[in-house]
């Protein structure tokens, strides 16, 4: 299965790109394949056009593209800022359409509050129902982030050590539960 983590912060010193990393590596160490798209790496400008109808598109906006188009799960991880998603992960998603169609996506928010960005959560889940995908229920909610992680980015946190773990395993089995039918249909 190819699974592509959207990382959506693009800001210096951003505490929620541990969470991604700590997705990816969990997900390694059980042996599964996971792709992070870097928002930060990609630059993209606000929005002006669509991917399919942008006259002049910004560097690598085709490879974004074609790496959610190939995607056949997604994580989207982003912190809360005051109260919803980050601006960078909107404006990348608006870049794009058809990719998202009826694929399986996860959410992982992070916030250096108690509550791990569950505004941003809840907003991110009917974002992804907008885009024609299918949200999975469970969340990942990484509150504390700042205090999470250790300086060299070791999760410390055995409670939300756990919760990556559930969330895995609770994203791997929605995964699985569509993307198989669909790929049988093919």
């Amino acid at each position: 299965m190819n699974i592509v983590i959207i990382s959506g912060s693009t800001r210096t010193g951003r505490l929620s790109h541990q969470a991604t990393v700590e997705l990816h590596r969990r997900m390694a160490l059980q042996g599964i394949s996971a792709e992070i798209i870097d928002l930060a790496e990609y630059n993209l400008p606000m929005l002006e056009d669509t991917a399919s109808k942008h006259k002049n598109p910004p560097p690598l906006l085709a490879t974004f593209a074609q790496k959610l188009d190939a995607a056949d799960a997604m994580v989207f991880v982003s912190p809360e800022y005051h109260g919803s998603y980050s601006g960078a992960l909107k404006n990348a998603l608006d870049y794009v359409w058809k990719e998202f169609s009826k694929k399986p996506i996860g959410v992982v928010t992070a916030t250096t509050g108690k509550f791990g960005g569950i505004n941003a959560s809840t907003q991110m889940q009917l974002l992804i129902l907008s885009l024609g995908a299918f949200p999975m229920p469970y969340k990942l909610l990484v509150p504390d982030v700042d205090k999470a992680f250790d300086a060299s980015g070791t999760l410390t946190n055995e409670t939300t050590a756990k919760s990556f773990e559930k969330f895995i395993s609770e994203f791997m089995w929605f995964a699985k539960a569509i993307v198989a039918p669909k790929k049988q249909n093919r």
